[in-house]
């Protein structure tokens, strides 16, 4: 992650300049966190810092895919890194959905919690659409804008398919390796009987639609910025 952040080029700072501000971010927020736990001797909340730590594992491993695409490395390697990155995305949107626990932490202020879940899915989000255009340039420079285009909304639409396994069934994303034949049969039950499983099915696609057109928005709205990162 040195040569994607390092070496003195302006996008290179400019990426630096942007780890710096995620990172404080989050120390904020897991500090926001810890005076809560001091303050009401409960560690509601501590999931929201756990959950954070999750969406960072994206980001930087769309860093150093970037990176490596950029110093000509393998394609095994590349493969590889694309493959975790894919697999640990959707814990970036993920922090959203702990909007569920607003209002049933033990102790603390419904506006203070509000603060903390609201600071987490944001800066969530941001790892997460930010790790999804480092990803989408790298398929772009190799295949085109259309496959690039391509592997965006798909990454989106399985980040779905994530939160009906991480919400909804309990699996973490490390699971997918561990225990695939059990996920792929839930995954099959479902696809099977939907109505069965109606609720969370409707939720996890009404989430991706919503990362899907966020993330168009956000595309579209940070552009000329975005493109800053990398130099075009």
């Amino acid at each position: 992650m040195g040569h994607a952040l390092g070496g003195g080029h302006q996008a290179s700072r400019r990426r630096s300049l942007l780890v710096r501000v995620l990172l404080s971010a989050s120390a904020l927020l897991t500090l926001g966190v810890a005076v809560r736990v001091a303050l009401t001797q409960s560690l509601d909340g501590t999931n929201l810092v756990w959950n954070l730590f999750l969406a960072w594992v994206p980001f930087v491993l769309a860093l150093l895919l970037y990176d490596g695409a950029r110093r000509a490395a393998a394609p095994g390697t590349l493969a590889a890194l694309g493959a975790a990155w894919l697999l640990f995305l959707p814990n970036a949107p993920y922090i959203v959905t702990d909007a569920k626990w607003l209002g049933e932490y033990v102790g603390g202020t419904l506006w203070y919690d509000a603060g903390l879940i609201a600071t987490a899915a944001t800066i969530g989000l941001v790892l997460g659409f930010v790790s999804l255009y480092l990803v989408q340039g790298v398929v772009t420079g190799r295949f085109g804008p259309l496959a690039g285009w391509a592997i965006a909304w798909a990454a989106l639409a399985l980040s779905g398919v994530g939160v009906y396994l991480g919400r909804f069934q309990r699996w973490n994303s490390w699971e997918v390796v561990t225990e695939p034949t059990t996920i792929v049969g839930q995954l099959a039950a479902a696809a099977l009987d939907p109505l069965a499983h109606a609720r969370p099915l409707a939720l996890s696609t009404a989430f991706a639609v919503t990362w899907c057109v966020g993330y168009a928005l956000f595309y579209s709205t940070f552009r000329s910025q975005l493109r800053r990162l990398d130099g075009r």
